[in-house]
Formats: structure tokens, C-alpha cells, sequence
């Protein structure tokens, strides 16, 4: 299989490292094109014996999947200049938050289209990726396609596309919102007088720690909370506080804003 990346930025190379990492390809069947040509020399350090390209470079385009990832407030305006015509033979699988494979298809002129919401942990190979598909495209592509996303972490496939928005809002800008909370908590600590290093160690461990309690119980969340919210207790004091000021609401509320522009992005 033969893969070309449009768009060599975060996502895109974190892509390419789990597919060479697994074998999943051969490095010379790897292409990265990117729209800076001063990031050339960088990516051939990292990619020595793959293809690396600028837009402008490229006059024909062999690829058996080509990955959309460049950012979807630019991928109307890379569309409709692309130097090449892709393939009717070619798969191609966008990775961009919002962008439809309606649109995809018309500005590409292209009917085979896989959309596909990874996050930011698939750089360490423990992301979770909702995809849906077009319709026409044969069940073994759909799978290799599946095979290429679980190296990078799980995959979820969707009969419904809209659900992807709120995928998008969930897992695709999640890390965000613990990354928020978890400065909160760290923030709080120095505030109380613990020094910013082991306040973020208490924190990371505890969040670590809580993960794998989640993940490793059959007990439901009210109840994993009720284990450690004493009557009358500290954790009590503390959820008592973000129950008046709403912060389950406004969370909710963050979430649903996500998902809102998600949808944006594609008008």
C-alpha cells in the first residue's frame, strides 16, 4: 500500500510514525507533502527514506490512500489549488474537525472518502478515532483503513456521520478540557502552599490513578464518588462548592460549544 499525507503537521506525522512503527508500510511507500518548504529538511531527518514533497512539487499523485490532514479552516483553499488529480483508484481519509465527505467530495472531485476523528494521543500510539465512510467503498478497504487507525490507538466505526461533530467535541478536543481541569488542581495546591512540582506529581498520579480505578471497576461513577465523599468530609466540601457554581453545567456546556463549531467549520 502506498500512502501519501497531505499535511505534515501534528496529526499527520503521528500518523506516519504508527504506521512505520507497526509495518504497517514500507517507509519508501510513504509521501509526506506539506505546504512549507522550509519543513522539508526537518521531516527528511525524521523520515529518511520517504518521499517528501511540497504541494507545488507535485504534478501526479500515486497513492492508494491519501490522508486529508491539513487544518480545516484551510482545506478549501488547498482543494482548490491542488497541483495534481487524485486518482479514482485512491481512497482518500480526512482526518480535519467539521469538514463533511459531502464537501470533501465536491471540492475534490473525489467519491471514495473515509472522515475520521483521531486526538492528540495517538503521538503516543493511545488515541481513539470515530470514522464513517462513504458510500461504494468494499468492506476490505474500510479494514485496512481500520488496521491503519488501531495503530494509533482504538477505532470506533459510525453508521451515522453527524454523530462525528460530537465526536469531535468529545474525544477529539477532550485532552483539552483534563489538561484545563488538571491546571485548575495544580493551580490550587501552589495556592494552598505545595510547591508547583509536587503539586503537579500529586495531581498526575491522582489522575493516573483514578483512570485505572475507572477502567478496572464495575462500579458506576456516582458510586466511585460516593467512595471517597464522606459525609460530611473534605471531597463533600469540594463537590458541594462545584455543584453551586454548576460546573457539571458548564463543562456540558463547553462540550456543546464544541460540537457547535465542529459543525461550523464545514459552511
Amino acid at each position: 500500500m502506498k500512502i501519501a499525507v497531505l499535511g505534515a503537521g501534528n496529526m499527520g506525522i503521528s500518523f506516519s510514525r504508527s504506521f512505520l512503527k507497526y509495518e504497517l508500510i514500507k517507509p519508501q511507500n510513504l509521501h509526506l507533502i506539506t505546504r512549507n518548504e522550509s519543513k522539508k529538511s526537518k521531516l527528511k531527518e525524521s523520515f529518511p527514506d520517504s518521499a517528501i514533497s511540497t504541494f507545488e512539487e507535485i504534478k501526479n499523485l500515486e497513492a492508494d490512500l491519501i490522508i486529508i490532514a491539513v487544518k480545516p479552516q484551510d482545506f478549501t483553499f488547498v482543494a482548490e489549488n491542488l497541483p495534481f488529480k487524485i486518482s479514482e483508484k485512491s481512497l482518500v481519509l480526512s482526518i480535519m474537525a467539521g469538514i463533511s465527505i459531502e464537501k470533501i467530495q465536491k471540492l475534490l472531485n473525489h467519491k471514495f472518502v473515509v472522515r475520521a476523528m483521531p486526538n492528540s494521543p495517538t503521538l503516543l500510539g493511545m488515541g481513539i478515532t470515530g470514522y464513517t465512510a462513504a458510500d461504494g467503498i468494499y468492506f476490505s478497504e474500510l479494514m485496512n483503513v481500520e488496521r491503519l487507525l488501531n495503530s494509533t490507538g482504538r477505532s470506533v466505526y459510525l453508521e451515522d456521520e453527524s454523530l462525528l461533530d460530537g465526536v469531535t467535541a468529545l474525544s477529539g478536543s477532550g485532552p483539552a478540557y483534563f489538561y484545563y481541569i488538571i491546571d485548575a488542581m495544580i493551580k490550587a495546591g501552589t495556592e494552598m502552599g505545595i510547591d508547583e512540582n509536587l503539586s503537579k506529581l500529586f495531581v498526575k498520579q491522582t489522575m493516573l490513578g483514578a483512570y485505572h480505578l475507572i477502567n478496572n471497576s464495575d462500579r458506576s461513577l456516582e458510586e466511585l464518588i460516593k467512595d471517597v465523599a464522606s459525609k460530611g468530609g473534605t471531597t463533600e466540601a469540594a463537590l458541594k462548592t462545584f455543584d453551586e457554581n454548576q460546573l457539571k453545567s458548564i463543562l456540558q456546556k463547553g462540550i456543546l460549544a464544541a460540537e457547535n463549531r465542529a459543525k461550523e467549520l464545514n459552511k
